[in-house]
């Protein structure tokens, strides 16, 4: 049939199961809006405050529910409000596709009226781009972006289109997308049995799990594996839930402000089994040394991530379920009792602390999670209130800590929020934030006030920039320049202000009452806690220490 390529644009989004696109009209992309417009019973479109915060929410969407997220954007200055987002996306291997609308193909690199090369801007923080200046290439491309986005590591996609492509009509065929294939070409019999050979080997084995296993929807085979191996787990920050978090074998995050046991355990270890993780500097510490007693066995779906930030001893490139499932049935049942029983010493020996008195950020996570069952979506922006989130509240499956790992994206988790609850309405979102954060996109409150979305925002508020403050605090002899933002704002008039219900914390007592009643509510929510402007995420590891260097408050003392 004859479509302009606006319509086509739709058609294609309907080809491939598009039913939210999150986004902020302006004059180039005004045709697409107007196709949109006859197709709203079939494609739910979110009207965010800000084009970053549109972004964030496809980027939400796509992290809890493991489908491709798509946000629009204008010409010029619309465009650029996504690029934040779209680095975010990129870094922490998120399935999004971006669609903006540019000046005329005539008009192109004239430098005409918000007009912007958003192609070559997102070059490096997109796995692809395209630009489409012939409709007759349109559908086609937008099937290849979806494509690119979803196979082997996920990632953003951008798709500029100029308005006279969105004008002008080309014939359109319906095509259905084929399967998204798993990446195993190069999980080769020998590769496995080299794996098999160094885990049976191993006397004090450690399985470190990233955002991969999530990823590749491995739940099910990683708890599998991690059964037959008898060996502890920890995680990174993207991992989160891809093992349980509840489980005995269960140690924690590894790193900067990971577990004690965590990173003396891997530092005692002398195979360190890798599974789809990067191997970030936040992980390392020093990566000369970096779990130096251990041997390192990497499963990993991007080769690119092998030997690059340390040297492993053997790779299996793959995706991370195709690899278990090789795995898993040759491998015989490991027994490890004596290492078993060392790590639960260590569990015991530093186990999670919170001050029993006094409203704190481990305190407002821990509510949170007893109040919500463990069952709740949690998104969060970028600090303190990140941190204690990974470490107070357990995760139990997959896609339930949405955060931004790689970027540390202030302004991130209200917009990601939004696009969990509208991915997921029967299920709790609940987004912690620090007061500094919360100010980066605060205006989505209205957002999801005009969507009637009942999430939680939780400001964990000390009045200053609780990160930034703890390293000033401990690195740069209390010299607390630009952290303190005690400016009398009053968050709770604000949410009230924006359409949302407002409520505030001083207690232990006062929090548990508020969040229980946010838990009944049918409007967006926000609880203001505040807490000391000098509490701190322990423990820590310097930056460039040894990640067996970590300490906490007592250790200072």
């Amino acid at each position: 049939m004859l479509l302009n390529g606006s319509e086509i644009v739709i058609e294609c989004l309907k080809e491939q199961g598009v039913d939210t696109v999150f986004g902020y009209p302006g004059g180039a992309i005004l045709n697409l809006y107007d196709a949109l417009y006859k197709h709203k019973d079939e494609i739910k479109h979110v009207l965010t405050s800000h084009e970053q915060g549109a972004s964030h929410a496809a980027d939400g969407y796509a992290r809890s529910t493991g489908r491709v997220g798509v946000c629009f954007a204008t010409s010029g200055p619309g465009a650029t409000n996504l690029v934040t987002g779209i680095a975010t996306a990129h870094m922490d291997s998120v399935p999004m596709i971006a669609i903006t609308c540019n000046v005329t193909v005539p008009l192109l690199g004239k430098d005409s009226f918000q007009e912007i090369d958003i192609h070559g801007i997102t070059m490096p923080i997109t796995k692809h781009n395209f630009i489409v200046k012939d409709v007759e290439e349109l559908a086609d491309t937008i099937r290849r972006a979806f494509e690119i986005a979803q196979t082997g590591r996920p990632g953003p996609v951008l798709i500029d289109i100029p308005k006279d492509v969105t004008a002008k009509e080309a014939e359109y065929y319906r095509v259905d997308p084929l399967p998204i294939g798993r990446v195993k070409k190069d999980i080769t019999p020998e590769a496995i049995d080299k794996a098999i050979k160094l885990i049976k080997s191993s006397k004090k084995p450690y399985i470190f799990v990233g955002g991969g296993a999530t990823i590749s929807e491995s739940h099910d085979e990683l708890a599998k594996f991690v059964e037959l191996m008898d060996a502890p787990v920890c995680d990174t920050l993207m991992g989160k839930g891809a093992y349980d978090g509840t489980k005995d074998n269960y140690t924690g995050m590894l790193g900067m402000h990971g577990t004690k046991t965590s990173n003396f355990g891997v530092s005692e270890c002398d195979l360190l089994i890798a599974i789809g993780t990067r191997f970030s500097d936040r992980v390392l510490g020093n990566p000369a040394k970096f779990a130096s007693k251990a041997k390192i066995l990497q499963f990993d779906v991007d080769p690119a991530e092998v030997n690059k930030n340390i040297v492993v001893t053997h790779e299996v490139i793959g995706d991370i379920k195709e690899i278990l499932d090789r795995i898993n049935p040759k491998l015989e049942q490991q027994s490890h009792p004596a290492w078993m029983s060392r790590i639960k010493d260590l569990m015991c020996q530093y186990p999670a602390k919170i001050n029993p008195t006094g409203l704190s950020g481990p305190f407002v996570i821990e509510e949170t999670y007893r109040q919500t069952k463990g069952d709740a979506i949690i998104t969060t922006e970028v600090g303190q209130h990140q941190m204690w989130a990974a470490q107070y509240y357990k995760y139990s499956r997959p896609r339930q800590l949405l955060t931004s790992g790689g970027l540390g994206t202030m302004g991130y988790g209200l917009g990601a929020c939004i696009g969990a609850k509208t991915a997921n309405p029967d299920k709790i979102c609940i987004n912690f934030a620090g007061d500094g954060c919360f100010r980066m996109n605060m205006n989505e409150m209205a957002t999801a006030s005009r969507e009637k979305l009942p999430i939680i925002e939780i400001i964990i508020n000390n009045h200053v920039l609780g990160m930034v403050r703890q390293w000033q605090t401990l690195f740069y002899d209390h010299r607390y320049s630009a952290t303190v933002l005690d400016d009398g704002v009053d968050f709770v008039k604000l949410a009230e202000a924006m359409g949302a219900t407002g409520l505030r914390a001083t207690t232990q007592e006062e929090f548990a009452e508020a969040l229980s009643t946010a838990l009944k509510s049918d409007k967006p929510v926000l609880i203001d806690c505040i807490i000391d402007c000098d509490d701190k995420v322990w423990p820590m590891v310097a930056p460039g220490a040894p990640i067996s260097d970590c300490f906490d408050d007592t250790d200072k003392k």
